[in-house]
């Protein structure tokens, strides 16, 4: 125990004979031979679980022969391995384009994915820009050549308007923050469920805090209807479009019914009127539009639009955008209770 005398293991052992000059070179030495003993027994024992056909060839290398012999037990002389198969290569999902109505129904509609901005056709960046890296992308739903239905998106940034507008466009915002100037120097700040207002023959400029992605709608009407200087735009915040600020009107101006729904009008200039309508499930009515067309943009519910001409319909819900052109003529079947911004233009 003391270094002091040193101890061998007997000859008869099978074990090396190992001269050990410390207790922990013993300790050591010990350990070593009980390891080279396992071994010898897992290796003299390893044959006894061979299989019983002695003609297999024994491999204790890699180990593939022996499995591959083995195999060939199970399944016969003739078994071969599987082909490989190369693996599948993973590819990111396309953007899906959601189809706006068929060509056969004489009005549009198109849900939400159609304006997914991966759909959108690039403008490049904003030459006019003072701030910022602005690019925006578009897509149309319709246009037939007075009023025109689509959606927008632009990166954050800044740029000048000093060009009178030449239509008046009315758009509901999906996403971003932004903020329209008028020519005094007034500025509108938007963002999220808010509708704008910009009247035709406005100048100012556009400001892009976050990046922007609307659904717009454009009324090409002949001349300058505001009276005010400067034009100024307007914008009607989502939550004055709650049903408490709507009533029941005389005669609705978008569907001329009395007793379906309330609606709110916060824009009337010349051909151009903006407003919101809600309506209560179960609700059914025909509708003729004549020389008027809308436009429409789902915030709640669901409704069925029916054309009476070829008997068309789509299943209107929240986020879905509809254009009704002149002419049209169908019914509004209310599923759930439904609310919705609308635009109608003479």
């Amino acid at each position: 125990p003391d270094g002091s005398s040193s101890s061998v293991i007997p000859a008869s052992s099978n074990l090396p004979n190992v001269q050990l000059d410390h207790p922990r070179t013993h300790t050591m030495n010990m350990r070593l031979s009980l390891a080279a003993l396992v071994a010898s027994l897992v290796a003299g024992c390893s044959d006894a679980f061979l299989p019983t056909n002695r003609n297999v060839p024994i491999s204790r290398g890699g180990g593939t022969p022996l499995a591959s012999s083995y195999l060939e037990t199970l399944s016969g002389a003739d078994y071969a391995p599987p082909p490989s198969v190369p693996p599948t290569p993973y590819s990111v999902p396309a953007v899906v384009d959601e189809s706006a109505s068929s060509a056969a129904s004489t009005f549009s509609h198109a849900s939400l994915g159609y304006f997914d901005v991966g759909n959108m056709a690039s403008k490049g960046p904003r030459a006019t820009k003072d701030w910022g890296t602005p690019q925006d992308a578009t897509r149309m739903l319709d246009d037939d050549g007075t009023f025109k239905v689509g959606s927008w998106y632009c990166s954050e940034g800044g740029w000048p308007s000093p060009n009178p507008k030449a239509h008046t466009e009315i758009f509901y915002m999906l996403d971003g923050h932004g903020c329209l100037g008028d020519a005094d120097g007034t500025k509108h700040y938007f963002g999220p469920g808010d509708v704008v207002i910009i009247p035709k023959g406005h100048t100012g400029r556009w400001d892009v805090f976050t990046p922007i992605h609307k659904v717009w709608a454009v009324n090409d009407h002949e001349k300058i209807e505001e009276t005010a200087y400067p034009i100024g735009v307007v914008v009607e915040h989502y939550h004055n479009l709650a049903p408490q600020y709507m009533a029941a009107a005389d005669s609705e101006p978008l569907f001329g019914m009395e007793d379906f729904g309330k609606t709110r009008t916060f824009y009337d200039v010349g051909p151009t009127k903006v407003g919101a309508w809600t309506c209560d499930s179960g609700a059914s009515f025909p509708f003729a539009n004549g020389s008027k067309r809308v436009f429409i943009h789902m915030l709640e519910g669901a409704l069925f639009v029916t054309d009476s001409t070829d008997g068309s319909a789509r299943r209107c819900v929240a986020g879905d955008t509809v254009m009704l052109p002149a002419g049209f003529s169908g019914y509004i079947d209310v599923i759930e209770a439904a609310k919705h911004t609308w635009t109608v233009a003479e």
